[in-house]
């Protein structure tokens, strides 16, 4: 794992996108900048702060949960992105570029994810708790007389049985 929030991969990925699609935005006309250009910026640099959030936090809990606000910012960076090739803001190439790239990053984050999940199981399944059976003695302790005589025990075990004809009785 990263030792430090420069070193993160996923971090500097989603950097990347977010810094290529503030450079398209920023060329566009007011109009179209302050609606869907804001926007989809935004979107795109929520991805890499809730990373970087979630990476301060001490609490695998915390940790993933933002990882988790940064895959929806991810996919509110896709619609938005969509929004750019319907209204014609963005070339269908440029697009379909930024898709590909946010793709690749989504397996990172899940796999990211993944390996927090395993550092707090400490590479361990999650443990359970299972009791074990009680064994029932039926005879009395220091050699004393037995709590119950054979023939109980006998007419017992076989009443039990529902194929004894005792247990018909």
């Amino acid at each position: 794992m990263a030792t430090s929030l420069e070193d993160l991969k996923v971090l500097g990925l989603a950097e990347g996108i977010a810094d290529s699609i503030w450079a398209q935005v920023v060329r566009w006309d007011e109009f179209v900048r302050d609606t869907v250009g804001k926007q989809v910026v935004r979107a795109a640099d929520s991805i890499g702060a809730n990373i970087a959030e979630g990476f301060g936090r001490f609490n695998f809990g915390e940790k993933l949960q933002f990882l988790y606000y940064a895959r929806g910012s991810l996919f509110e960076t896709k619609y938005w992105l969509n929004r750019t090739l319907a209204r014609n803001l963005m070339s269908s190439a440029d697009v379909e570029s930024f898709v590909t790239q946010l793709t690749a990053l989504a397996r990172q984050l899940n796999a990211f994810a993944k390996s927090i999940k395993s550092q707090r199981h400490g590479d361990q399944q999650p443990r359970t708790l299972k009791e074990v059976s009680p064994e029932y003695a039926t005879w009395a302790q220091d050699n004393a007389a037995p709590l119950f005589a054979a023939e109980d025990l006998d007419w017992l075990q076989a009443t039990s049985n529902p194929y004894s004809p005792i247990s018909n009785l």
